[in-house]
């Protein structure tokens, strides 16, 4: 949630993973576990709109956004369900940001799988790599 604040709101960072993301929080109600939270913090929707479109601040205002990002989610996440990361990977797609989205089978909100573990944090390595490796640096293997 706050990668997604912070990219939106402040153009400085040339890189960001996001992962378990909410963006829309809109979108969360009823579709995550928060139902009662959302409802003693920001009131219900139909009675509190202007309060639910602040908080969703970061998808509403994708345009400002200019930072390659990462998105990385369980297809089992009930916490923060996958329709959140796709949605923010949907609207940098369409503005059309280099952004990723990853999925991971039969996960929840944590990754509990050791491949999968290993293969987010490799993917991680390679995306800041990617735009924070300084032009002509070498990587551990010695390739550029």
């Amino acid at each position: 949630m706050l990668t997604n604040y912070v990219i939106a709101q402040d153009t400085r960072f040339k890189a960001a993973c996001s992962g378990a993301s909410i963006s829309n929080i809109l979108a969360g109600f009823g579709t995550d576990q928060y139902v009662v939270e959302y409802e003693e913090e920001l009131g219900p929707p139909w009675k509190t709109f202007d309060t639910w479109v602040h908080v969703s601040f970061p998808f509403l205002h994708a345009d400002r956004i200019k930072t390659p990002t990462l998105f990385l989610a369980g297809d089992k996440d009930f916490n923060v369900p996958l329709l959140n990361s796709e949605q923010m990977y949907q609207a940098l797609r369409s503005l059309g940001l280099d952004t990723e989205l990853i999925i991971y089978p039969g996960q929840y909100h944590g990754i509990r799988k050791p491949s999968y573990l290993k293969d987010r944090e490799e993917r991680y390595l390679a995306w800041y790599g990617k735009y924070l490796k300084p032009e002509g640096a070498k990587t551990a293997t010695g390739q550029p």
